[in-house]
């Protein structure tokens, strides 16, 4: 046992420091200095700090008050008017219009590229499209969708309007499509007839066939023809449910749409995570707090340039998607890429293949993907140029210190900074995270909140933990992007983020800090084991194990 614990320590504790490359001290979007009076601001004036950066936004009419907090209840931007589709693509227009906003690479080599201008006019036409079916401000809109064009104008069309999009990601299952239909009560479902993964046809359009007569609020199915060219969209079971084809609704549709003008705080979109219940829970995203945060973030870590090709692999279906796929990257008039397929079809080198393609230089991707690329061997790596890439990140798990120090030195050729980023369904968007061209980063370790978020590691009486002794990650002051509840159930959003830890948002994750401060997340702390004594959390056995040159993936349960 005590080889084993020594193993854990000296995994968890290698504290290797890698200095910010010299390139990105010199030009990065966020200077060391304004970090700095960034940081200093938001303590001492935090109202005043978020007005500061409220600017980063588009508004048709000013807010009249920073913010209304009556915890855990908060309102940002007060009586403000403001639209995420507006600030992703109407603003661009002028300057950025004939640039590529978007670029599409399905699973079978297809590829598309939209401008500015072009995806604009595609999300103005399913913007009427979805007013001429009677969706109106507030209504709550799935999307069941492969990752194509059509998924991103659909949750951009929804914003344009008011409507509430609910994305459900296209791996889940029937019952779980159904469980998030009904506790939304949706009206309309986008769907597609298929999407390709690995070579196999997932069914999306059929799944929603057969759940159709257990959701009795859905009146409309909207489906995108993605596998069959064929304007066939008649459902296979018996419904009362009309069947729209998307081409046909686009072409019947003007391309000019005038963005609603919406209160700070409407409605932007529900998005289901799993609850410790069983039952998903519908944490609730607002318009202005959401955008500002995804905005900023994409400017601060991912040092978000003009010229840049950004690559987030992550899925719609998850809160990755949205805030780094789809809104933070075109609020900041990027190009930004996504990927239908599986990062092993036809082979472990697609990933790396679509980087030399397309020039991707900043690259966003999972632990987990990580580390399934160092089993499968580095000649896949090594077939590709990557010099594209000039900075890259992980999301999603505390990334152990070998992953790290592989996608440091094999990807990144050890010029790329790796930004780890710890974030949550929850909160909208990245919380802590190194800033490239400011902070020194450790192997496995988040470093430190970013400018205006007061997070700590606590005990369960609030008092703050010792360097080095793991606690509760908790959040000490509301945020912009921040839930606002869990969707149709105040009590649950109370009993779940605010109970554990007075005055505090509980995250539900175990950390620690160092002696710098820097954080270190260990996971969930549902997951933590006592062992003579020694609180260990899974994620700590995990990296003992993956720390083995034999071993390139474990799961501890």
């Amino acid at each position: 046992m005590t080889s084993f614990q020594e193993n854990i320590t000296s995994v968890l504790t290698e504290e290797r420091v890698f200095s910010p490359p010299e390139s990105f001290i010199k030009q990065a979007n966020l200077q060391k200095k304004e970090y700095e009076r960034l940081v200093s601001k938001a303590k001492n004036d935090f109202e005043g700090f978020w007005d500061e950066l409220s600017g980063n936004i588009t508004w048709f009419k000013k807010y009249e008050k920073v913010l209304e907090w009556n915890e855990p209840f908060s309102k940002w931007f007060v009586g403000g008017k403001t639209n995420v589709s507006y600030n992703c693509l109407d603003r661009h227009l002028k300057e950025k219009g004939n640039k590529t906003a978007l670029i599409w690479i399905g699973e079978n080599d297809e590829k598309r590229k939209l401008t500015y201008k072009e995806l604009h006019e595609e999300v103005c036409r399913f913007s009427n499209a979805l007013l001429n079916l009677g969706i109106k401000e507030k209504d709550i809109v799935v999307i069941y969708m492969p990752m194509i064009v059509e998924a991103v104008v659909a949750m951009l069309a929804c914003t344009r309007i008011g409507a509430i999009h609910s994305v459900v990601f296209g791996g889940f299952s029937q019952e779980a499509l159904a469980d998030r239909i009904n506790d939304a009560k949706a009206k309309l479902v986008i769907t597609a007839d298929g999407g390709y993964r690995r070579g196999q046809i997932v069914p999306l359009k059929q799944n929603v066939d057969q759940i159709l007569e257990k959701c009795s609020s859905i009146r409309d199915v909207i489906v995108v023809n993605r596998i069959h060219d064929r304007r066939d969209i008649a459902c296979n079971v018996s419904t009362n449910v009309k069947y729209h084809a998307y081409d046909d609704l686009i072409s019947k549709s003007s391309c000019e749409n005038k963005p609603k003008e919406l209160d700070s705080e409407h409605p932007l979109f529900t998005l289901y995570t799993s609850g410790t219940t069983g039952k998903p829970k519908g944490i609730l995203h607002t318009t202005a707090g959401f955008l500002l945060w995804a905005h900023l973030t994409m400017k601060w870590v991912f040092d978000i340039k003009n010229s840049d090709v950004f690559w987030c692999t992550a899925d719609i279906g998850w809160v990755t998607g949205h805030s780094y796929v789809v809104y933070g990257p075109l609020s900041c008039g990027a190009t930004t890429l996504i990927y239908e397929g599986s990062p092993n079809f036809p082979d472990w080198g697609r990933f790396w293949k679509i980087i030399e393609e397309n020039k991707v230089s900043i690259f966003y991707t999972a632990p987990t993907a990580i580390r399934a690329f160092i089993k499968a061997g580095d000649d896949f790596v090594k077939k590709y140029n990557l010099s594209s890439l000039r900075l890259l990140g992980t999301v999603g798990e505390p990334i152990n210190p070998e992953a790290w120090i592989w996608y440091h030195k094999n990807i990144g050729k050890e010029k790329c900074p790796v930004v780890d980023t710890w974030w949550q369904t929850e909160t909208g968007g990245i919380l802590i995270s190194p800033v490239p061209g400011v902070t020194s980063t450790k192997p496995g370790s988040a470093t430190f909140p970013l400018p205006g978020i007061f997070a700590d590691v606590v005990d369960q009486n609030g008092n703050p933990a010792p360097p080095n002794q793991g606690g509760y990650l908790v959040i000490k002051k509301p945020w912009p992007a921040m839930l606002r509840t869990i969707y149709g159930d105040n009590e649950r959003y109370k009993q779940n983020y605010w109970s554990r830890v007075k005055g505090m948002y509980f995250t539900g994750d175990g950390a620690r800090k160092d002696k710098d401060g820097c954080f270190w997340v260990l996971g969930r702390v549902d997951d933590v084991i006592n062992i003579s004594g020694h609180r260990l959390s899974t994620m700590e056995v995990e990296s003992a194990l993956v720390s083995h040159p034999a071993v390139a993936e474990a799961a501890v349960v």
